[in-house]
């Protein structure tokens, strides 16, 4: 398929050259490093922040009265709002609805972004909307205003754009960072919000308490339109309902999922963890009032209840879902979030947590897992840690829970997939700068040795944690192992996604197939020792976890199918 695209160019060019293309001018959108360190440290007013938004989303040819006609559900959240939009977004397909989703980050490819009917927009789409955005902007620019809004407001707006000119029956909105200042906030008539589990993340944003963190959430909030949320603390529970009642928005408190099945009948979710029951049971409140609102029938019939608030607040109906609302729930697919991977020998446990509290989750969703997987006699059984951090997270916590889950290996790396960027238009951050990527890996790697020797000295059955080694920079930075092998003590830095995985599968993943060898890749005594176990190992259990971002990447090399 061909299309007349390029910047002005007149050229007929392939669909996916076409795409790249517009990657590659995307990713110029991006806010350079350098720059974003002044920013943070000269932060302007976030009000005035949005109302530049406006004006980006006028200059592209819309009014904010055309988004009303997009009948949106507003999510925001510390963690599970991208769980919740899902299994809302399926519910509501279930029910023969064309549906638009925006959401963030993207795993493999920028198009995932924004969906239609649960798929990502094509290459012609995208490429067809983006240039279409592009050139009108670039046209109404002048002295006064900057040409391009940054990359997550012009995807922001590129969204509403694909959802009106698709005309989609709804569209679920995911807020990127916040609510009150995030640009998906210049939507002023939702159907319906929601607050998935509130926690502390991105604080120089929003704040470095829950209640300043919850005040943000709350920006979402709109008079008269009705809202949800999930079991929350004391305190930034009371910040929601201030705001709430300064707004005059309806806020209602949902019922735990055990409240909605039968006995005999519980009901079966698509996403695995224990965690994804309260965005499952937020999902059917927001589903079925979206509908209830829309005038639909088979919404679901009450169920007599004796339930009482804990909390001071309106519960919100407990009802029969629907067999539409089961199914929808257990047909959910959301990659990268308690997602198995099973090929042969190794077991990859992808979950892109990123919180103290997620990554608690996923450690109980990953601990459980492990221990109903079939146990092999045939050889050792190795655990694997794969894990990078970003942004200003706690990663000292966050180490020190995976800590418990007693991995054999520690293997750090930054959020690329391979080393050369060709090819992986995608993936490529302009925000951070590479020598500050490897620099957080040897920091958490260092972080992870402090807290094995801590936990050594607990324990006499240990050893002595190894002294530190450093290798190239494009090959394995190491720790020489002590012998015998401990538990939580080897530890290895890569300086890509590619050499890690090349590491950790020896060769035995099928699908994992490398576009080069990194050479001196086993030079290292822990990466030869390592090598061998891993070769005879019966069973390899790895998780990878941290960033959403690394996830992605792990994704885009075991599943070549996702950048098709």
């Amino acid at each position: 398929m061909f299309y007349e695209g390029g910047r002005g160019s007149g050229c007929r060019r392939s669909s996916r050259d076409g795409m790249e293309d517009a990657v590659r001018t995307l990713n110029t959108l991006q806010t350079n490093a350098s720059f974003l360190e002044q920013i943070k440290q000269e932060r302007g007013n976030p009000q005035v922040q949005l109302e530049a938004m406006k004006d980006y989303l006028v200059r592209s040819g819309l009014q904010i009265e055309d988004l009303d006609r997009l009948k949106i559900i507003h999510v925001t959240g510390t963690k599970g709002k991208g769980s919740t939009c899902a299994f809302t977004e399926r519910i509501l397909r279930g029910y023969g609805l064309k549906t638009g989703f925006y959401s963030s980050p993207h795993l493999v490819q920028v198009r995932e972004r924004i969906r239609i009917n649960g798929e990502p927009i094509s290459p012609e789409l995208f490429t067809k909307y983006f240039w279409r955005l592009y050139h009108r902007l670039e046209e109404t620019k002048d002295d006064t205003c900057v040409s391009m809004p940054p990359y997550f407001r012009f995807l922001t707006i590129m969204a509403f754009h694909v959802f009106l000119q698709e005309k989609v029956d709804l569209a679920v909105v995911e807020v990127g960072i916040g609510g009150a200042y995030d640009c998906t906030n210049i939507v002023r008539k939702p159907v319906v919000c929601g607050i998935s589990s509130l926690g502390i993340d991105h604080t120089s944003i929003l704040g470095d308490t829950i209640e300043k963190i919850a005040w943000q959430k709350a920006g979402i909030f709109k008079p008269g339109v009705p809202a949800f949320t999930v079991s929350q603390p004391d305190s930034p529970l009371e910040v929601l309902k201030d705001q709430a009642r300064q707004l005059l928005c309806p806020l209602y408190l949902c019922p735990s999922l055990e409240a909605f099945e039968e006995e005999a009948q519980p009901l079966q979710l698509g996403l695995a963890g224990d965690h994804q029951r309260s965005n499952a049971a937020l999902a059917l409140q927001l589903a079925r009032c979206w509908l209830q609102r829309q005038g639909h029938k088979g919404i679901g019939e009450l169920r007599a209840t004796r339930l009482t608030s804990q909390q001071s607040l309106p519960l919100a109906p407990v009802f029969h879902p629907t067999w539409i609302m089961k199914q929808g729930l257990w047909h959910t697919e959301w990659l990268g979030r308690t997602q198995v991977l099973r090929r042969g020998a190794l077991t990859w446990y992808l979950d892109g947590a990123h919180t103290t509290s997620s990554i608690q989750a996923g450690i109980k969703w990953f601990r459980r897992a492990v221990l109903n997987q079939e146990k092999s006699i045939n050889g050792p059984e190795v655990r694997v840690l794969l894990f990078n951090a970003t942004g200003e997270r706690d990663t000292a916590a966050l180490l020190k829970l995976l800590q418990s889950c007693q991995f054999d290996y520690a293997v750090f790396c930054p959020n690329l997939t391979e080393m050369s960027p060709v090819g992986n238009a995608d993936q490529q951050n302009f925000t951070v700068t590479l020598d500050h990527m490897l620099t957080r890996c040897l920091e958490n790697q260092k972080q992870w040795n402090q807290l094995a020797e801590e936990k050594a000295g607990q324990d006499p059955w240990l050893a002595q944690a190894p002294e530190p080694s450093t290798g190239p920079l494009h090959g394995p930075l190491l720790l020489v192992p002590p012998a015998p092998r401990p538990l939580n003590t080897n530890s290895l830095v890569f300086s890509c996604i590619s050499h890690a995985l090349q590491w950790i599968s020896q060769g035995r993943d099928p699908h994992f197939r490398p576009s080069s060898s990194p050479r001196g890749l086993h030079s290292h005594p822990v990466a030869s020792s390592g090598a061998v176990l891993l070769k005879e190992a019966s069973s390899i259990q790895v998780l990878v976890t941290g960033s959403l971002h690394l996830v992605g990447g792990v994704l885009k090399l075991l599943d070549p199918t996702l950048s098709q």
